[in-house]
């Protein structure tokens, strides 16, 4: 007998929680990953990705659950950099030939949406952060190469990418689809 009710809500909910697990922990992870460059960190935080996707699974509309779990992994990433006070995002070397190839054609275009989106929200900003966002998060500069680049002192270019962080942050929070992520 099918259990019915609340019951196989609660049953159906654990299976497409599981599902989601099997199918996006890998990718979940590399997403938590890039913006923490800590394997532990990375880990936690796609745990709290799948938790949060379970416990706002109601607002899920059944569309593209890739890129919903990829929106919740990026929230909860730039959630944990604003709390940590982190001042940078991995850009080494030895972290990109670390990553492994994505698996699929459908992850490559999910990569490509996610850096166009980035591009879009850098490119919404006014300067000098527009210019500054451009170059640290979506050309991975380091900020020495910034400094050179622009001539500006470090000091402030610091400031002017924490600034950026922060608005970027707002941009990617105003199209939050209204779950608890």
């Amino acid at each position: 007998m099918r259990p019915t009710g609340k019951g196989a809500i609660r049953i159906n909910a654990e299976q497409r929680l599981e599902h989601w697990i099997d199918q996006y922990q890998n990718l979940i992870y590399s997403i938590c990953y890039k913006f923490t460059a800590n394997y532990f960190d990375a880990e936690d935080l796609a745990q709290e990705t799948f938790l949060s996707a379970y416990k706002s699974m109601a607002y899920f509309d059944g569309g593209n659950e890739r890129a919903w779990l990829c929106r919740i992994a990026t929230n909860k990433c730039l959630d944990y950099l604003k709390r940590a006070g982190r001042k940078s995002v991995p850009t080494d070397d030895e972290y990109f030939t670390a990553i492994a190839a994505p698996d699929s054609v459908e992850e490559t275009m999910l990569e490509d949406e996610v850096r166009q989106k980035l591009f879009d929200c850098c490119n919404s900003l006014k300067e000098p952060y527009k210019s500054v966002a451009l170059d640290y998060y979506y050309n991975e500069m380091e900020i020495g190469e910034i400094v050179h680049k622009t001539g500006k002192n470090i000091k402030t270019l610091q400031t002017q990418i924490y600034r950026a962080r922060g608005m970027l942050r707002k941009l990617y929070g105003k199209e939050d689809i209204g779950h608890g992520s």
